[in-house]
């Protein structure tokens, strides 16, 4: 695996791409597929990205990272800097600077735009060599321009053995998944729309049992009919623009795809029966919560995508975070 050695701490065509920091190597974006990036690029938009993170977090104001982050990332940011920002205007009182070291990045070739790498981290938020406790933090950055900031679109916490090994050519650069790839068991553009259909019914069943899939669905089905208290999931897909799917081939010929969703949950209470709404929540409410509330989620989950027809994706990791919630 390429790898730099522990990092400072610190998230239409166009013309031409510069390949090193000196633009001193040109190409045709458009049409050459050259490296998405190099590693001296891709660690200082690690860096970059953290420091901006650590900003942030620290005065609690989503225009310090807002440069820094875009779509499922993005979206989950900066709706809970703005939430906590509500709720602690004074800054967050707990701040501790994320430290994110040990950067090994993978690095595609391909064509055109956007560009992205993932930069697979050490983070100061776990437990080195603990068991479960050990995880390494995913990050994919994505630039949509030769113009434009290194931005971070998906995170993923995995334990180390969880993570894949990438075909990679004699050169190590990685090679992304086409978001049509008829060679997989699932085209990476179907996956949040089969997906969000198969929170809504199971179908189509070519998930994995786990906590995220079958394990999910039993643990919302305990949810719908609490005593006062109605809950309806409603699921759909987001996979445009920031949002669009991102995949890397795997060694065995699969590949490891990020892709996104968007959750509802519409809680309908009882005649006498108040909803609790929590200030996380309250702090991104619109209207009066009288007998509904509804919370609007992003989710970005990674999923490890077979080879060939009739095997089974699986869901390696979820993480959703409250975009908006609305009362009536």
């Amino acid at each position: 695996m390429r790898r730099l050695g522990r990092a400072a701490a610190g998230l239409a065509a166009t013309v031409v791409l510069s390949l090193t920091a000196s633009a001193c190597v040109t190409v045709h974006g458009e049409r050459e597929v050259v490296p998405t990036a190099t590693e001296a690029e891709a660690a200082k938009a690690l860096d970059e990205f953290t420091a901006a993170y650590n900003e942030a977090d620290k005065a609690y104001d989503p225009a310090l990272d807002a440069d820094h982050v875009t779509g499922a990332l993005g979206a989950v940011n900066q709706a809970g800097l703005k939430a906590r920002g509500t709720n602690y205007p004074d800054g967050n009182p707990q701040h501790v600077p994320l430290e994110l070291t040990d950067a090994r990045f993978v690095i595609p070739k391909k064509a055109g735009w956007p560009r992205w790498f993932l930069a697979d981290t050490d983070s100061n938020r776990d437990r080195d060599n603990s068991g479960q406790l050990d995880n390494r933090w995913l990050l994919v950055f994505v630039r949509t321009g030769v113009e434009d900031t290194w931005k971070a679109a998906y995170l993923t916490i995995l334990a180390p053995d969880r993570i894949p090994a990438f075909k990679r050519d004699a050169d190590g650069w990685a090679e992304a998944v086409a978001p049509d790839d008829a060679k997989l068991a699932v085209a990476p553009r179907d996956l949040s729309k089969d997906y969000a259909s198969y929170l809504q019914d199971g179908s189509p069943e070519h998930f994995k049992a786990g906590p995220h899939t079958t394990g999910w669905r039993q643990t919302r089905a305990k949810n719908t009919s609490l005593p006062g208290l109605s809950t309806q999931y409603i699921d759909h897909a987001l996979d445009s623009g920031t949002f669009a799917p991102l995949g890397l081939v795997q060694q065995d010929g699969g590949a490891l795809v990020f892709f996104a969703v968007k959750n509802f949950e519409r809680q309908t209470a009882a005649p006498g029966v108040q909803l609790k709404v929590v200030p996380d929540v309250k702090a991104l409410l619109t209207g009066e919560v009288k007998t509904t509330l509804t919370k609007e989620r992003v989710s970005s989950q990674l999923v490890s995508v077979p080879a060939g027809g009739g095997g089974q994706s699986d869901i390696l990791g979820r993480m959703a975070g409250l975009t908006s919630a609305k009362g009536s």
